[in-house]
């Protein structure tokens, strides 16, 4: 990953490419497209890396002001926005191609991502019929929610979308898979009927904090594991507040896939690379 360090678009591409090529096996046909989705899948991370655009327009935008020579055939804006979309799957592909998804020891939650505030979700249109509410320890929030698993140096295992109103241990099967032998999670995870399936499938087991009603011994490894559980906290953190993974700007529901998708990508790209 020298283009993290150079700031060689160009290296970045062809790194992208060459994973695209080796996990599809073909090549786009039909009529050519003004941009490739490659090409788009390394704007999507060459913006998280250097850019930090918020919104498809200004990335846009910044595109036509400093890398035309880059992007030759850059489209108007528009077509740029149906790109992004049709581009999504291949960024959720390579997305898929980086997750660490045999670490033995996984850390998991889930968090909210509200697409508008509280108070407007009555007349929010864009998401409608897809988002919906959810409540958590900070109240009720109207749009989607991120569950992921990631190891103890918060690089992503697993990740899944759903509405707000789907509960933590709906996924937990999900995001572990049968290479995790340990899972680390808050009390949402703690219940026996979980426990006991994904033990019995897969022999994993769930470390999760006590109910305040019980009473449980605790082994100083369990101890170990439940102190660095705050990690899977500080990468939605870095996620939101750093990568603005939360937003509202998207003008339709593929929008919002884009970008969840593009910031997922270049936050685990930065985890790899040791970055961040």
């Amino acid at each position: 990953m020298s283009f993290l360090y150079s700031d060689d678009i160009t290296s970045l591409f062809v790194w992208v490419d060459t994973i695209l090529e080796e996990h599809s096996g073909k090549k786009y046909v039909g009529r050519p497209l003004s941009l490739c989705h490659t090409e788009v899948v390394t704007i999507f991370i060459w913006n998280i890396l250097f850019l930090k655009q918020k919104t498809w327009k200004d990335l846009h935008r910044f595109l036509c002001l400093y890398h035309r020579r880059d992007f030759p055939s850059l489209p108007k804006y528009n077509a740029f926005l149906v790109l992004c979309h049709r581009a999504t799957p291949s960024c959720l592909h390579l997305l898929q191609t980086l997750l660490v998804s045999d670490a033995p020891l996984k850390f998991m939650d889930g968090t909210m991502l509200p697409v508008c505030k509280h108070r407007r979700a009555s007349s929010h249109k864009v998401a409608k019929g897809i988002a919906n509410f959810g409540r958590n320890w900070q109240g009720w929030h109207y749009g989607f929610k991120l569950h992921a698993s990631t190891t103890i140096d918060g690089k992503l295992c697993a990740v899944a979308f759903t509405q707000a109103s789907v509960h933590e241990k709906q996924l937990a099967e999900k995001l572990l898979g049968i290479s995790t032998r340990i899972a680390v999670g808050d009390s949402s995870y703690g219940g026996q009927k979980i426990r006991t399936h994904l033990w019995q499938k897969y022999r994993t087991f769930i470390l999760a904090p006590a109910f305040p009603w019980q009473k449980k011994l605790m082994t100083d490894w369990q101890k170990s594991f439940l102190s660095k559980r705050s990690c899977i906290e500080s990468t939605f953190d870095y996620l939101k507040e750093h990568l603005h993974l939360v937003t509202s700007f998207p003008r339709s529901v593929y929008g919002y896939i884009a970008h969840y998708a593009m910031v997922l990508l270049g936050y685990q790209v930065l985890k790899l690379a040791h970055i961040i």
